[in-house]
């Protein structure tokens, strides 16, 4: 997911960071604000859904 979302937005995104959890939490950051929370939508993200959420917000 990660090669997803800096291979379609190269020019926009300056750094990514992947940070290992437990309990099968998933959430994705844009600027500090969560965009995308595997523990608040119970379930984990279709392909492509986190990289319109992050687009949206950038």
């Amino acid at each position: 997911m990660v090669g997803e979302i800096l291979g379609a937005m190269k020019n926009d995104v300056e750094q990514a960071t992947l940070i290992p959890s437990s309990g099968g939490v998933f959430t994705v950051r844009v600027d500090g604000n969560a965009v995308y929370s595997k523990k608040e939508t119970g379930r984990f993200p279709n392909p492509g859904e986190v990289l319109s959420l992050v687009k949206a917000r950038v």
